[in-house]
């Protein structure tokens, strides 16, 4: 039941927040985007709080390719309150080619919100992303924690792009 919580919340907020895939003109996706790199489990280092997350640690997310070309997503993140493990899996698909860190992400049904890498480590070690009006964020690393000229590197970028960083929270591994 608390999955199915988990799956419906992620998909509201990322629908109401944003239905549509035009970015702010500050949110710039990384070129040169591939996507095989991309695949594999990353790990939440940082995230500004949201509704669907709310509560949990260890989140994880792990990219896998579709047969038609899109990417599966699986989200996890442990809830302590509850002494359990939530998941939430989509799917996403690339909006203005493969090679561009832009993808429309839907947890469910027709309703598709953005996903956009604005920064990206060129060894794909860890990677800024938002949504299309900065009202989510996340770090993400391909370890549980990150270094830090990386944490440094993250704060600069978000203060200098306008982030709510009041509402920042570093995820416990």
């Amino acid at each position: 039941m608390r999955s199915l919580k988990f799956a419906f919340l992620s998909l509201l907020s990322v629908t109401l927040a944003a239905c549509s895939t035009t970015l702010s003109s500050d949110v710039v996706p990384v070129s040169n985007f591939q996507a095989d790199r991309y695949l594999g489990k990353w790990y939440e280092v940082a995230r500004i709080d949201n509704r669907f997350e709310r509560g949990l640690s260890k989140v994880t997310a792990e990219y896998l390719r579709r047969d038609d070309g899109g990417i599966r997503v699986v989200n996890r993140g442990f809830d302590a309150e509850d002494n359990q493990w939530e998941e939430a899996i989509g799917k996403a698909f690339f909006v203005d080619g493969t090679d561009k860190g832009h993808l429309k992400v839907s947890f469910f049904g027709p309703f598709y919100g953005p996903y956009v890498v604005f920064e990206l480590d060129e060894n794909y070690q860890y990677s800024f992303v938002t949504n299309h009006n900065k009202k989510y964020l996340w770090l993400l690393s391909r370890t549980p924690t990150v270094k830090d000229d990386v944490k440094a590197k993250f704060d600069n970028k978000i203060n200098d792009m306008g982030f709510e960083t009041d509402k920042l929270i570093w995820v416990e591994q």
